[in-house]
């Protein structure tokens, strides 16, 4: 059975029922199975490719130099997905929400606690210190990502991400995934005061965890860097 690209990206996620998944060009078809309340969860929703930014201005809660940058990689790098994107302010400290889920038509956003890797952090501190697209570096990488496949890893459902700037253009043969992790769940903050470290990875708690994944599934753009 042919495919088209609009139906690839409607069916591109697979939940905890399980999936068949068929590998077609550079991208991977998944085959949904419903549950006991329906579909899955996690299933991403429909590109919206026509979509147009509601206001030049940045949405609540975000930097407008950051949001300024991360419009301008959606039209640089020509992101087929343009209804929502994510934007990680590593300029915050890992205890605050910094991984933003903005829907461009709306201007809504929907902000969530992420790690950085522990070679941005050596000292530990909660803030990242130092980008690094190096193997080996254990670091965060700043840039422009686009999501892609998900599969089953160490930390469970996870998925992969693919770098497209210089700046972390090794993120898919480093391995860097969108994965939850203990050490990302929200009860690290009163234990300790800050999430722990990755090793590169975008890694958060589960809760938050699914609910990026389905939102940024289907090839959609994430944005992370710092300002200072």
């Amino acid at each position: 059975m042919g495919l088209n690209r609009r139906e690839m990206l409607r069916l591109g996620a697979y939940g905890a029922a399980g999936a068949i998944i068929s590998t077609a060009a550079s991208s991977s078809v998944m085959q949904l199975y419903p549950n006991s309340q329906g579909l899955d969860p996690l299933a991403p929703l429909p590109a919206q490719p026509q979509v147009r930014v509601a206001a030049p201005s940045a949405p609540t809660g975000i930097d407008p130099q950051l949001f300024a940058r991360a419009k301008a990689a959606l039209d640089q790098h020509q992101i087929y997905a343009r209804d929502t994107l994510a934007i990680a302010d590593f300029s915050k400290p890992s205890s605050e929400p910094r991984f933003h889920l903005v829907d461009l038509a709306s201007g809504q956003v929907e902000s969530h606690r992420v790690a950085h890797g522990r070679g941005s952090d050596p000292a530990h501190s909660g803030y990242l210190e130092r980008f690094s697209n190096d193997f080996g570096s254990y670091a965060t990488s700043n840039g422009t990502y686009v999501t892609g496949d998900y599969y089953d890893g160490k930390y469970g459902l996870s998925m992969k991400v693919r770098g497209l700037d210089w700046s972390n253009n090794n993120a898919e043969p480093r391995a860097i995934v969108i994965h939850n992790a203990w050490y990302a769940e929200d009860d690290m903050i009163p234990l300790h005061g800050m999430l722990g470290r990755s090793e590169g990875c975008f890694a958060m708690s589960r809760d938050s965890q699914y609910q990026v994944m389905r939102k940024l599934a289907g090839g959609r753009m994430i944005y992370a860097d710092k300002l200072a």
